[in-house]
């Protein structure tokens, strides 16, 4: 059988997998010589083989024989016992997996005690109170974690005793009432679960053991997992370890200490403790903690040994540690080590100050930051204070777009854009949003919709503008027309101000304060290590000026896409395009598109002259024509009126352009290959503004995309046909271009005619978001009504249109780029889809050899430093 236990002088911090975290450091402290109390670990592996047995619930007869074992040699090694009047041996039962998880899974303190054992210790001790604190505790702990009991059984006898005794803390109680209290906790088991709290020892310890294996999948550990992306089928160790009491006198004490300020990195201990307390009581606040710094004053020698330790093991793990201490008697225990939680600023901070002090080198640094921290860097955030007291009001959307917004309620693009210019700050509230939201959007602090995932245009404008946003709120009841908002257990008109947490996926009733991160020389540092060490280069998806400076503000390589379609949505830009779809006359289609065309010039010229020499990728028009079609029926009238037909015409029209499957419908170069002026008219405007671009002495990187091609005659028909209108142009104004016509992969057809396309075109861009699409058959728009489920029950283990589907969509992605460059090597590659900005896809782009990705402006940063750690994993072999 293999070894399901290590005492603690067995193990080693390179164990870590098959001990956890807490016990690998736990026996690396042991092995260095630090004050532990003596112990054992279950590993891991006897974790997922309890919990993947389907016919009982009990420990096996091998892993009941390793404890008993494991028992006996503890009671060896520290000359106590559990049942020795004498010398009374009690313990502790811990979780801890190989991935932190502070507070998720289940602790129990003071096992072994029992009616018999609590007279031995109150002997031993000289001190009845201590004991039946201990007992107290264990019997709440116990009751909680191994049976379910709800702890309000157990607080309301508590708070009826500290009245009784006209007391306010429990450290107040004296023995009398700590009596009380153990023989009302005792009743709370006969009275809930029939049965009385177990007497013999063995019994406690097998059942807490079972409780902690099972902790690992209760609810909370499994959204932690989740939000943390830590994977489910790791399990927990469970370490057993002497019990030593903090709450045995003055001389006394437990606290909890960071080796440095966890908030802002600041270099000096943070932490709390207090005198004759158990560790629980610093966590759950029964009691207000100290200072650490006062430890000073109360016990100084004992703060100078935490100090001098506490550095010690910053030194040895090369990283900030968060450290459980506890004072027995006046001498000092560590009960556990492990790399502290930090916010964003104070991890920047650490990485760049330990790379000055020598502890690691700029590439260990750079490893150091999760790419998001970087987003939360770049985002406003709630004030957490005022968060915490704040009424959640929805919890069920998708954390769509970083960030924090508190405004008024509105439902149209129009109110928001009207109350934004009269002083207000608004929550755009819709079912989902339109390319025509677009100016309403950009003038909300934040936007929610019922509907739509995190690739839903909500979630991908909102990204691009770095506006919050929460999508898919499946609790809400977004009445449009009648202008409220049905929650569980209220509703909400328009103009009513709400909060939103795009971070969280979270909405609060009322307004939170929100304060910007900014960012300084730490962060500058370590995005300049960032570039240095990257192979993929970093694009931005963007086509507004405030996008545009946004993106290379924070160091964009260029411009990835310039969805061209985002410029038609103005008022007489759509009047005109309008004006193309709905014209029977080939005269007045050509007008509205020459107007188009001189639109469109204005707008090439500024995204030339802000990418300098950077290159800048454009994509012809790519939605369906029906889009841009009015809605409601005021809508109708205004454009009927506006166009100069009836509303029956254009009623008649919209019916023939409206398609039953418009994303597999006449889009993308299908139009230019129906209305191939289109597509002429828009490449005049890309060239008139690359010359406007030159004669102020740039030299504009011209790079035009064709979207959604399928089949190589498509290609080619429409490189030839784009190359005449373009050299027929360059040739009249006597100027020279350079430009390259390339194609954008999002079919899985197109994957594997790679090589056929690379003959025809200049480079690719993957665009991922319509590519997973159709290799899974998921609508982007509505995949939200199932792939939570999906993801909650293991069906899938990954979003695919947040992280990359490597062996679906990954193998297509990987097939055309060896296709490609089979055909021409070199041949450049990129990707555009909202997978540019995931980490996790970015090393897989990384490792299939990709040039760039691209980004919205936003991600840009977590998407350099999501490279260069690619880069630094793949130098070092480890993928």
């Amino acid at each position: 059988m293999k070894q399901v236990i290590y005492a603690f002088n067995q193990g080693s911090a390179k164990m870590r997998d098959l001990l956890g975290g807490k016990g690998a450091n736990l026996a690396e402290m042991t092995r260095l010589g630090f004050p532990v109390p003596k112990g054992f670990t279950l590993t891991t592996e006897a974790c997922l083989d309890y919990l993947a047995q389907e016919d009982s619930e009990e420990l096996s007869d091998p892993v009941i024989a390793a404890i008993d074992q494991a028992l006996a040699d503890l009671e060896s090694v520290t000359n106590k016992a559990f049942n020795d009047p004498e010398n009374l041996l009690l313990v502790s039962v811990r979780s801890g997996a190989r991935e932190s998880m502070p507070g998720m899974m289940d602790t129990i303190l003071n096992v072994g005690l029992n009616d018999r054992n609590v007279e031995s210790l109150a002997q031993i001790t000289q001190d009845e109170r201590f004991a039946y604190d201990c007992y107290r505790r264990l019997l709440q702990m116990y009751g909680n974690v191994v049976y379910g009991l709800d702890s309000q059984f157990f607080e309301e006898h508590l708070a009826q005793e500290k009245t009784k005794a006209q007391v306010r803390f429990d450290y107040e109680l004296k023995v009398g009432h700590l009596k009380a209290l153990v023989t009302a906790y005792k009743k709370v088991y006969q009275d809930q679960l029939g049965f009385d709290f177990p007497q013999d020892v063995k019994t406690q310890i097998y059942e807490a053991v079972k409780a902690v294996f099972k902790s690992w999948n209760n609810h909370r550990a499994r959204v932690y997992r989740e939000m943390n992306h830590i994977p489910h089928d790791l399990g927990t160790a469970v370490n057993i370890q002497e019990m030593v009491f903090g709450n045995s006198g003055q001389d006394s004490g437990t606290g909890v200490l960071f080796t440095r300020n966890p908030a802002t990195g600041e270099s000096k201990l943070f932490g709390e403790y207090l005198v004759n307390a158990q560790g629980e009581d610093v966590v759950a606040g029964i009691r207000t903690p100290e200072v650490i710094e006062d430890l000073k004053a109360d016990m100084p020698e004992i703060y100078q040994e935490i100090h001098d330790l506490a550095k010690q093991l910053e030194g040895y793990y090369h990283d900030m540690q968060d450290i459980e201490f506890t004072v027995e008697k006046g001498k000092l225990y560590f009960l556990q080590t492990r790399n502290g939680k930090r916010t964003a600023k104070a991890a920047v901070k650490i990485a760049v100050d330990m790379v000055e002090e020598d502890l690691i080198d700029e590439k260990e640094a750079l490893l150091r930051i999760e790419p998001s921290m970087i987003d939360q860097l770049l985002h406003p955030s709630f004030d957490p204070q005022a968060l915490a007291q704040a009424e959640v009001f929805s919890s069920l959307g998708l954390a769509a777009s970083p960030g924090a917004g508190s405004g008024q309620i509105v439902f149209t693009a129009q109110k928001a854009k009207e109350w934004q210019a009269a002083g207000k700050k608004v929550i755009l509230m819709r079912n989902e949003t339109s390319p025509e939201d677009i100016e309403g959007m950009s003038a909300s602090e934040a936007i929610v919709t019922a509907h739509g995932g995190m690739t839903s245009h909500a979630a991908v404008v909102a990204r691009g503008m770095g506006k919050c946003c929460v999508s898919g709120c499946s609790d809400l009841t977004i009445d449009e027309a009648a202008k409220v908002v049905h929650y569980p257990g209220g509703q909400l008109q328009e103009g009513d101000t709400i909060s939103v947490d795009g971070s969280q996926g979270k909405l609060y009733l009322g307004e939170i304060p929100t304060a910007l991160s900014n960012t300084d020389e730490n962060y500058q540092k370590m995005m300049d290590w960032a570039r240095k060490y990257s192979r993929l280069k970093v694009r931005m998806n963007a086509e507004t000026p405030e996008d545009i400076q946004t993106g290379f503000s924070f160091g964009a390589d260029g411009i990835g896409l310039v969805r061209t379609e985002h410029m038609f949505f103005k008022a007489e830009r759509l009047r005109e395009i309008r004006r193309f779809i709905l014209s029977v006359d080939e005269g007045q289609r050509q007008a509205a598109l020459e107007k188009i065309r001189d639109y469109q010039v204005e707008d090439f010229t500024r995204i030339f002259q802000l990418s300098q020499e950077a290159p800048a990728v454009i994509r012809l028009l790519d939605p369906p024509l029906h889009e841009f079609m009015p809605k409601s029926d005021q809508e109708v009238a205004e454009v009927a009126t506006d166009q100069g037909i009836s509303e029956a015409e254009l009623r008649s029209r919209m019916v023939q352009l409206a398609e039953v499957n418009p994303m597999l419908g006449h889009r993308g170069c299908r139009l230019a290959m129906t209305y191939p002026e289109l597509y002429d008219r828009q490449v005049e405007a890309i060239i008139y503004g690359a010359i406007a671009a030159r004669q102020e002495g740039l030299d504009p990187q011209v790079e035009i995309m064709i979207p959604l091609v399928s089949v190589e005659p498509e290609l080619d028909t429409l490189r030839k046909r784009l190359s005449q209108v373009i050299d027929r142009l360059l040739d009249q104004e006597n100027v020279t271009i350079d430009y390259t016509i390339g194609t954008m992969i999002e079919i899985p057809r197109a994957c594997f005619i790679a090589d056929q396309l690379a003959q025809e075109a200049g480079f690719f861009s993957f665009g991922t978001n319509d590519l997973t699409q159709m290799t899974y058959g998921f609508s982007r728009d509505d995949a939200g009504k199932f792939i939570n489920q999906y993801l909650e029950d293991g069906t899938l283990k990954e979003d695919p249109f947040q992280t990359i589907d490597p062996e679906g969509v990954g193998a297509l992605v990987k097939i055309a780029v060896d296709k490609a460059r089979q055909t021409k090597a070199g041949f450049k590659i990129g990707v555009c889809g909202e997978l540019g900005g995931d980490p996790a896809s970015i090393q897989f782009f990384d490792q299939v050899g990709l040039d760039y990705v691209s980004c919205s402006p936003y991600r840009v940063p977590l998407a350099q430093l999501a490279a260069a750690q690619s880069a630094i994993r793949q130098a070092e072999g480890n993928h």
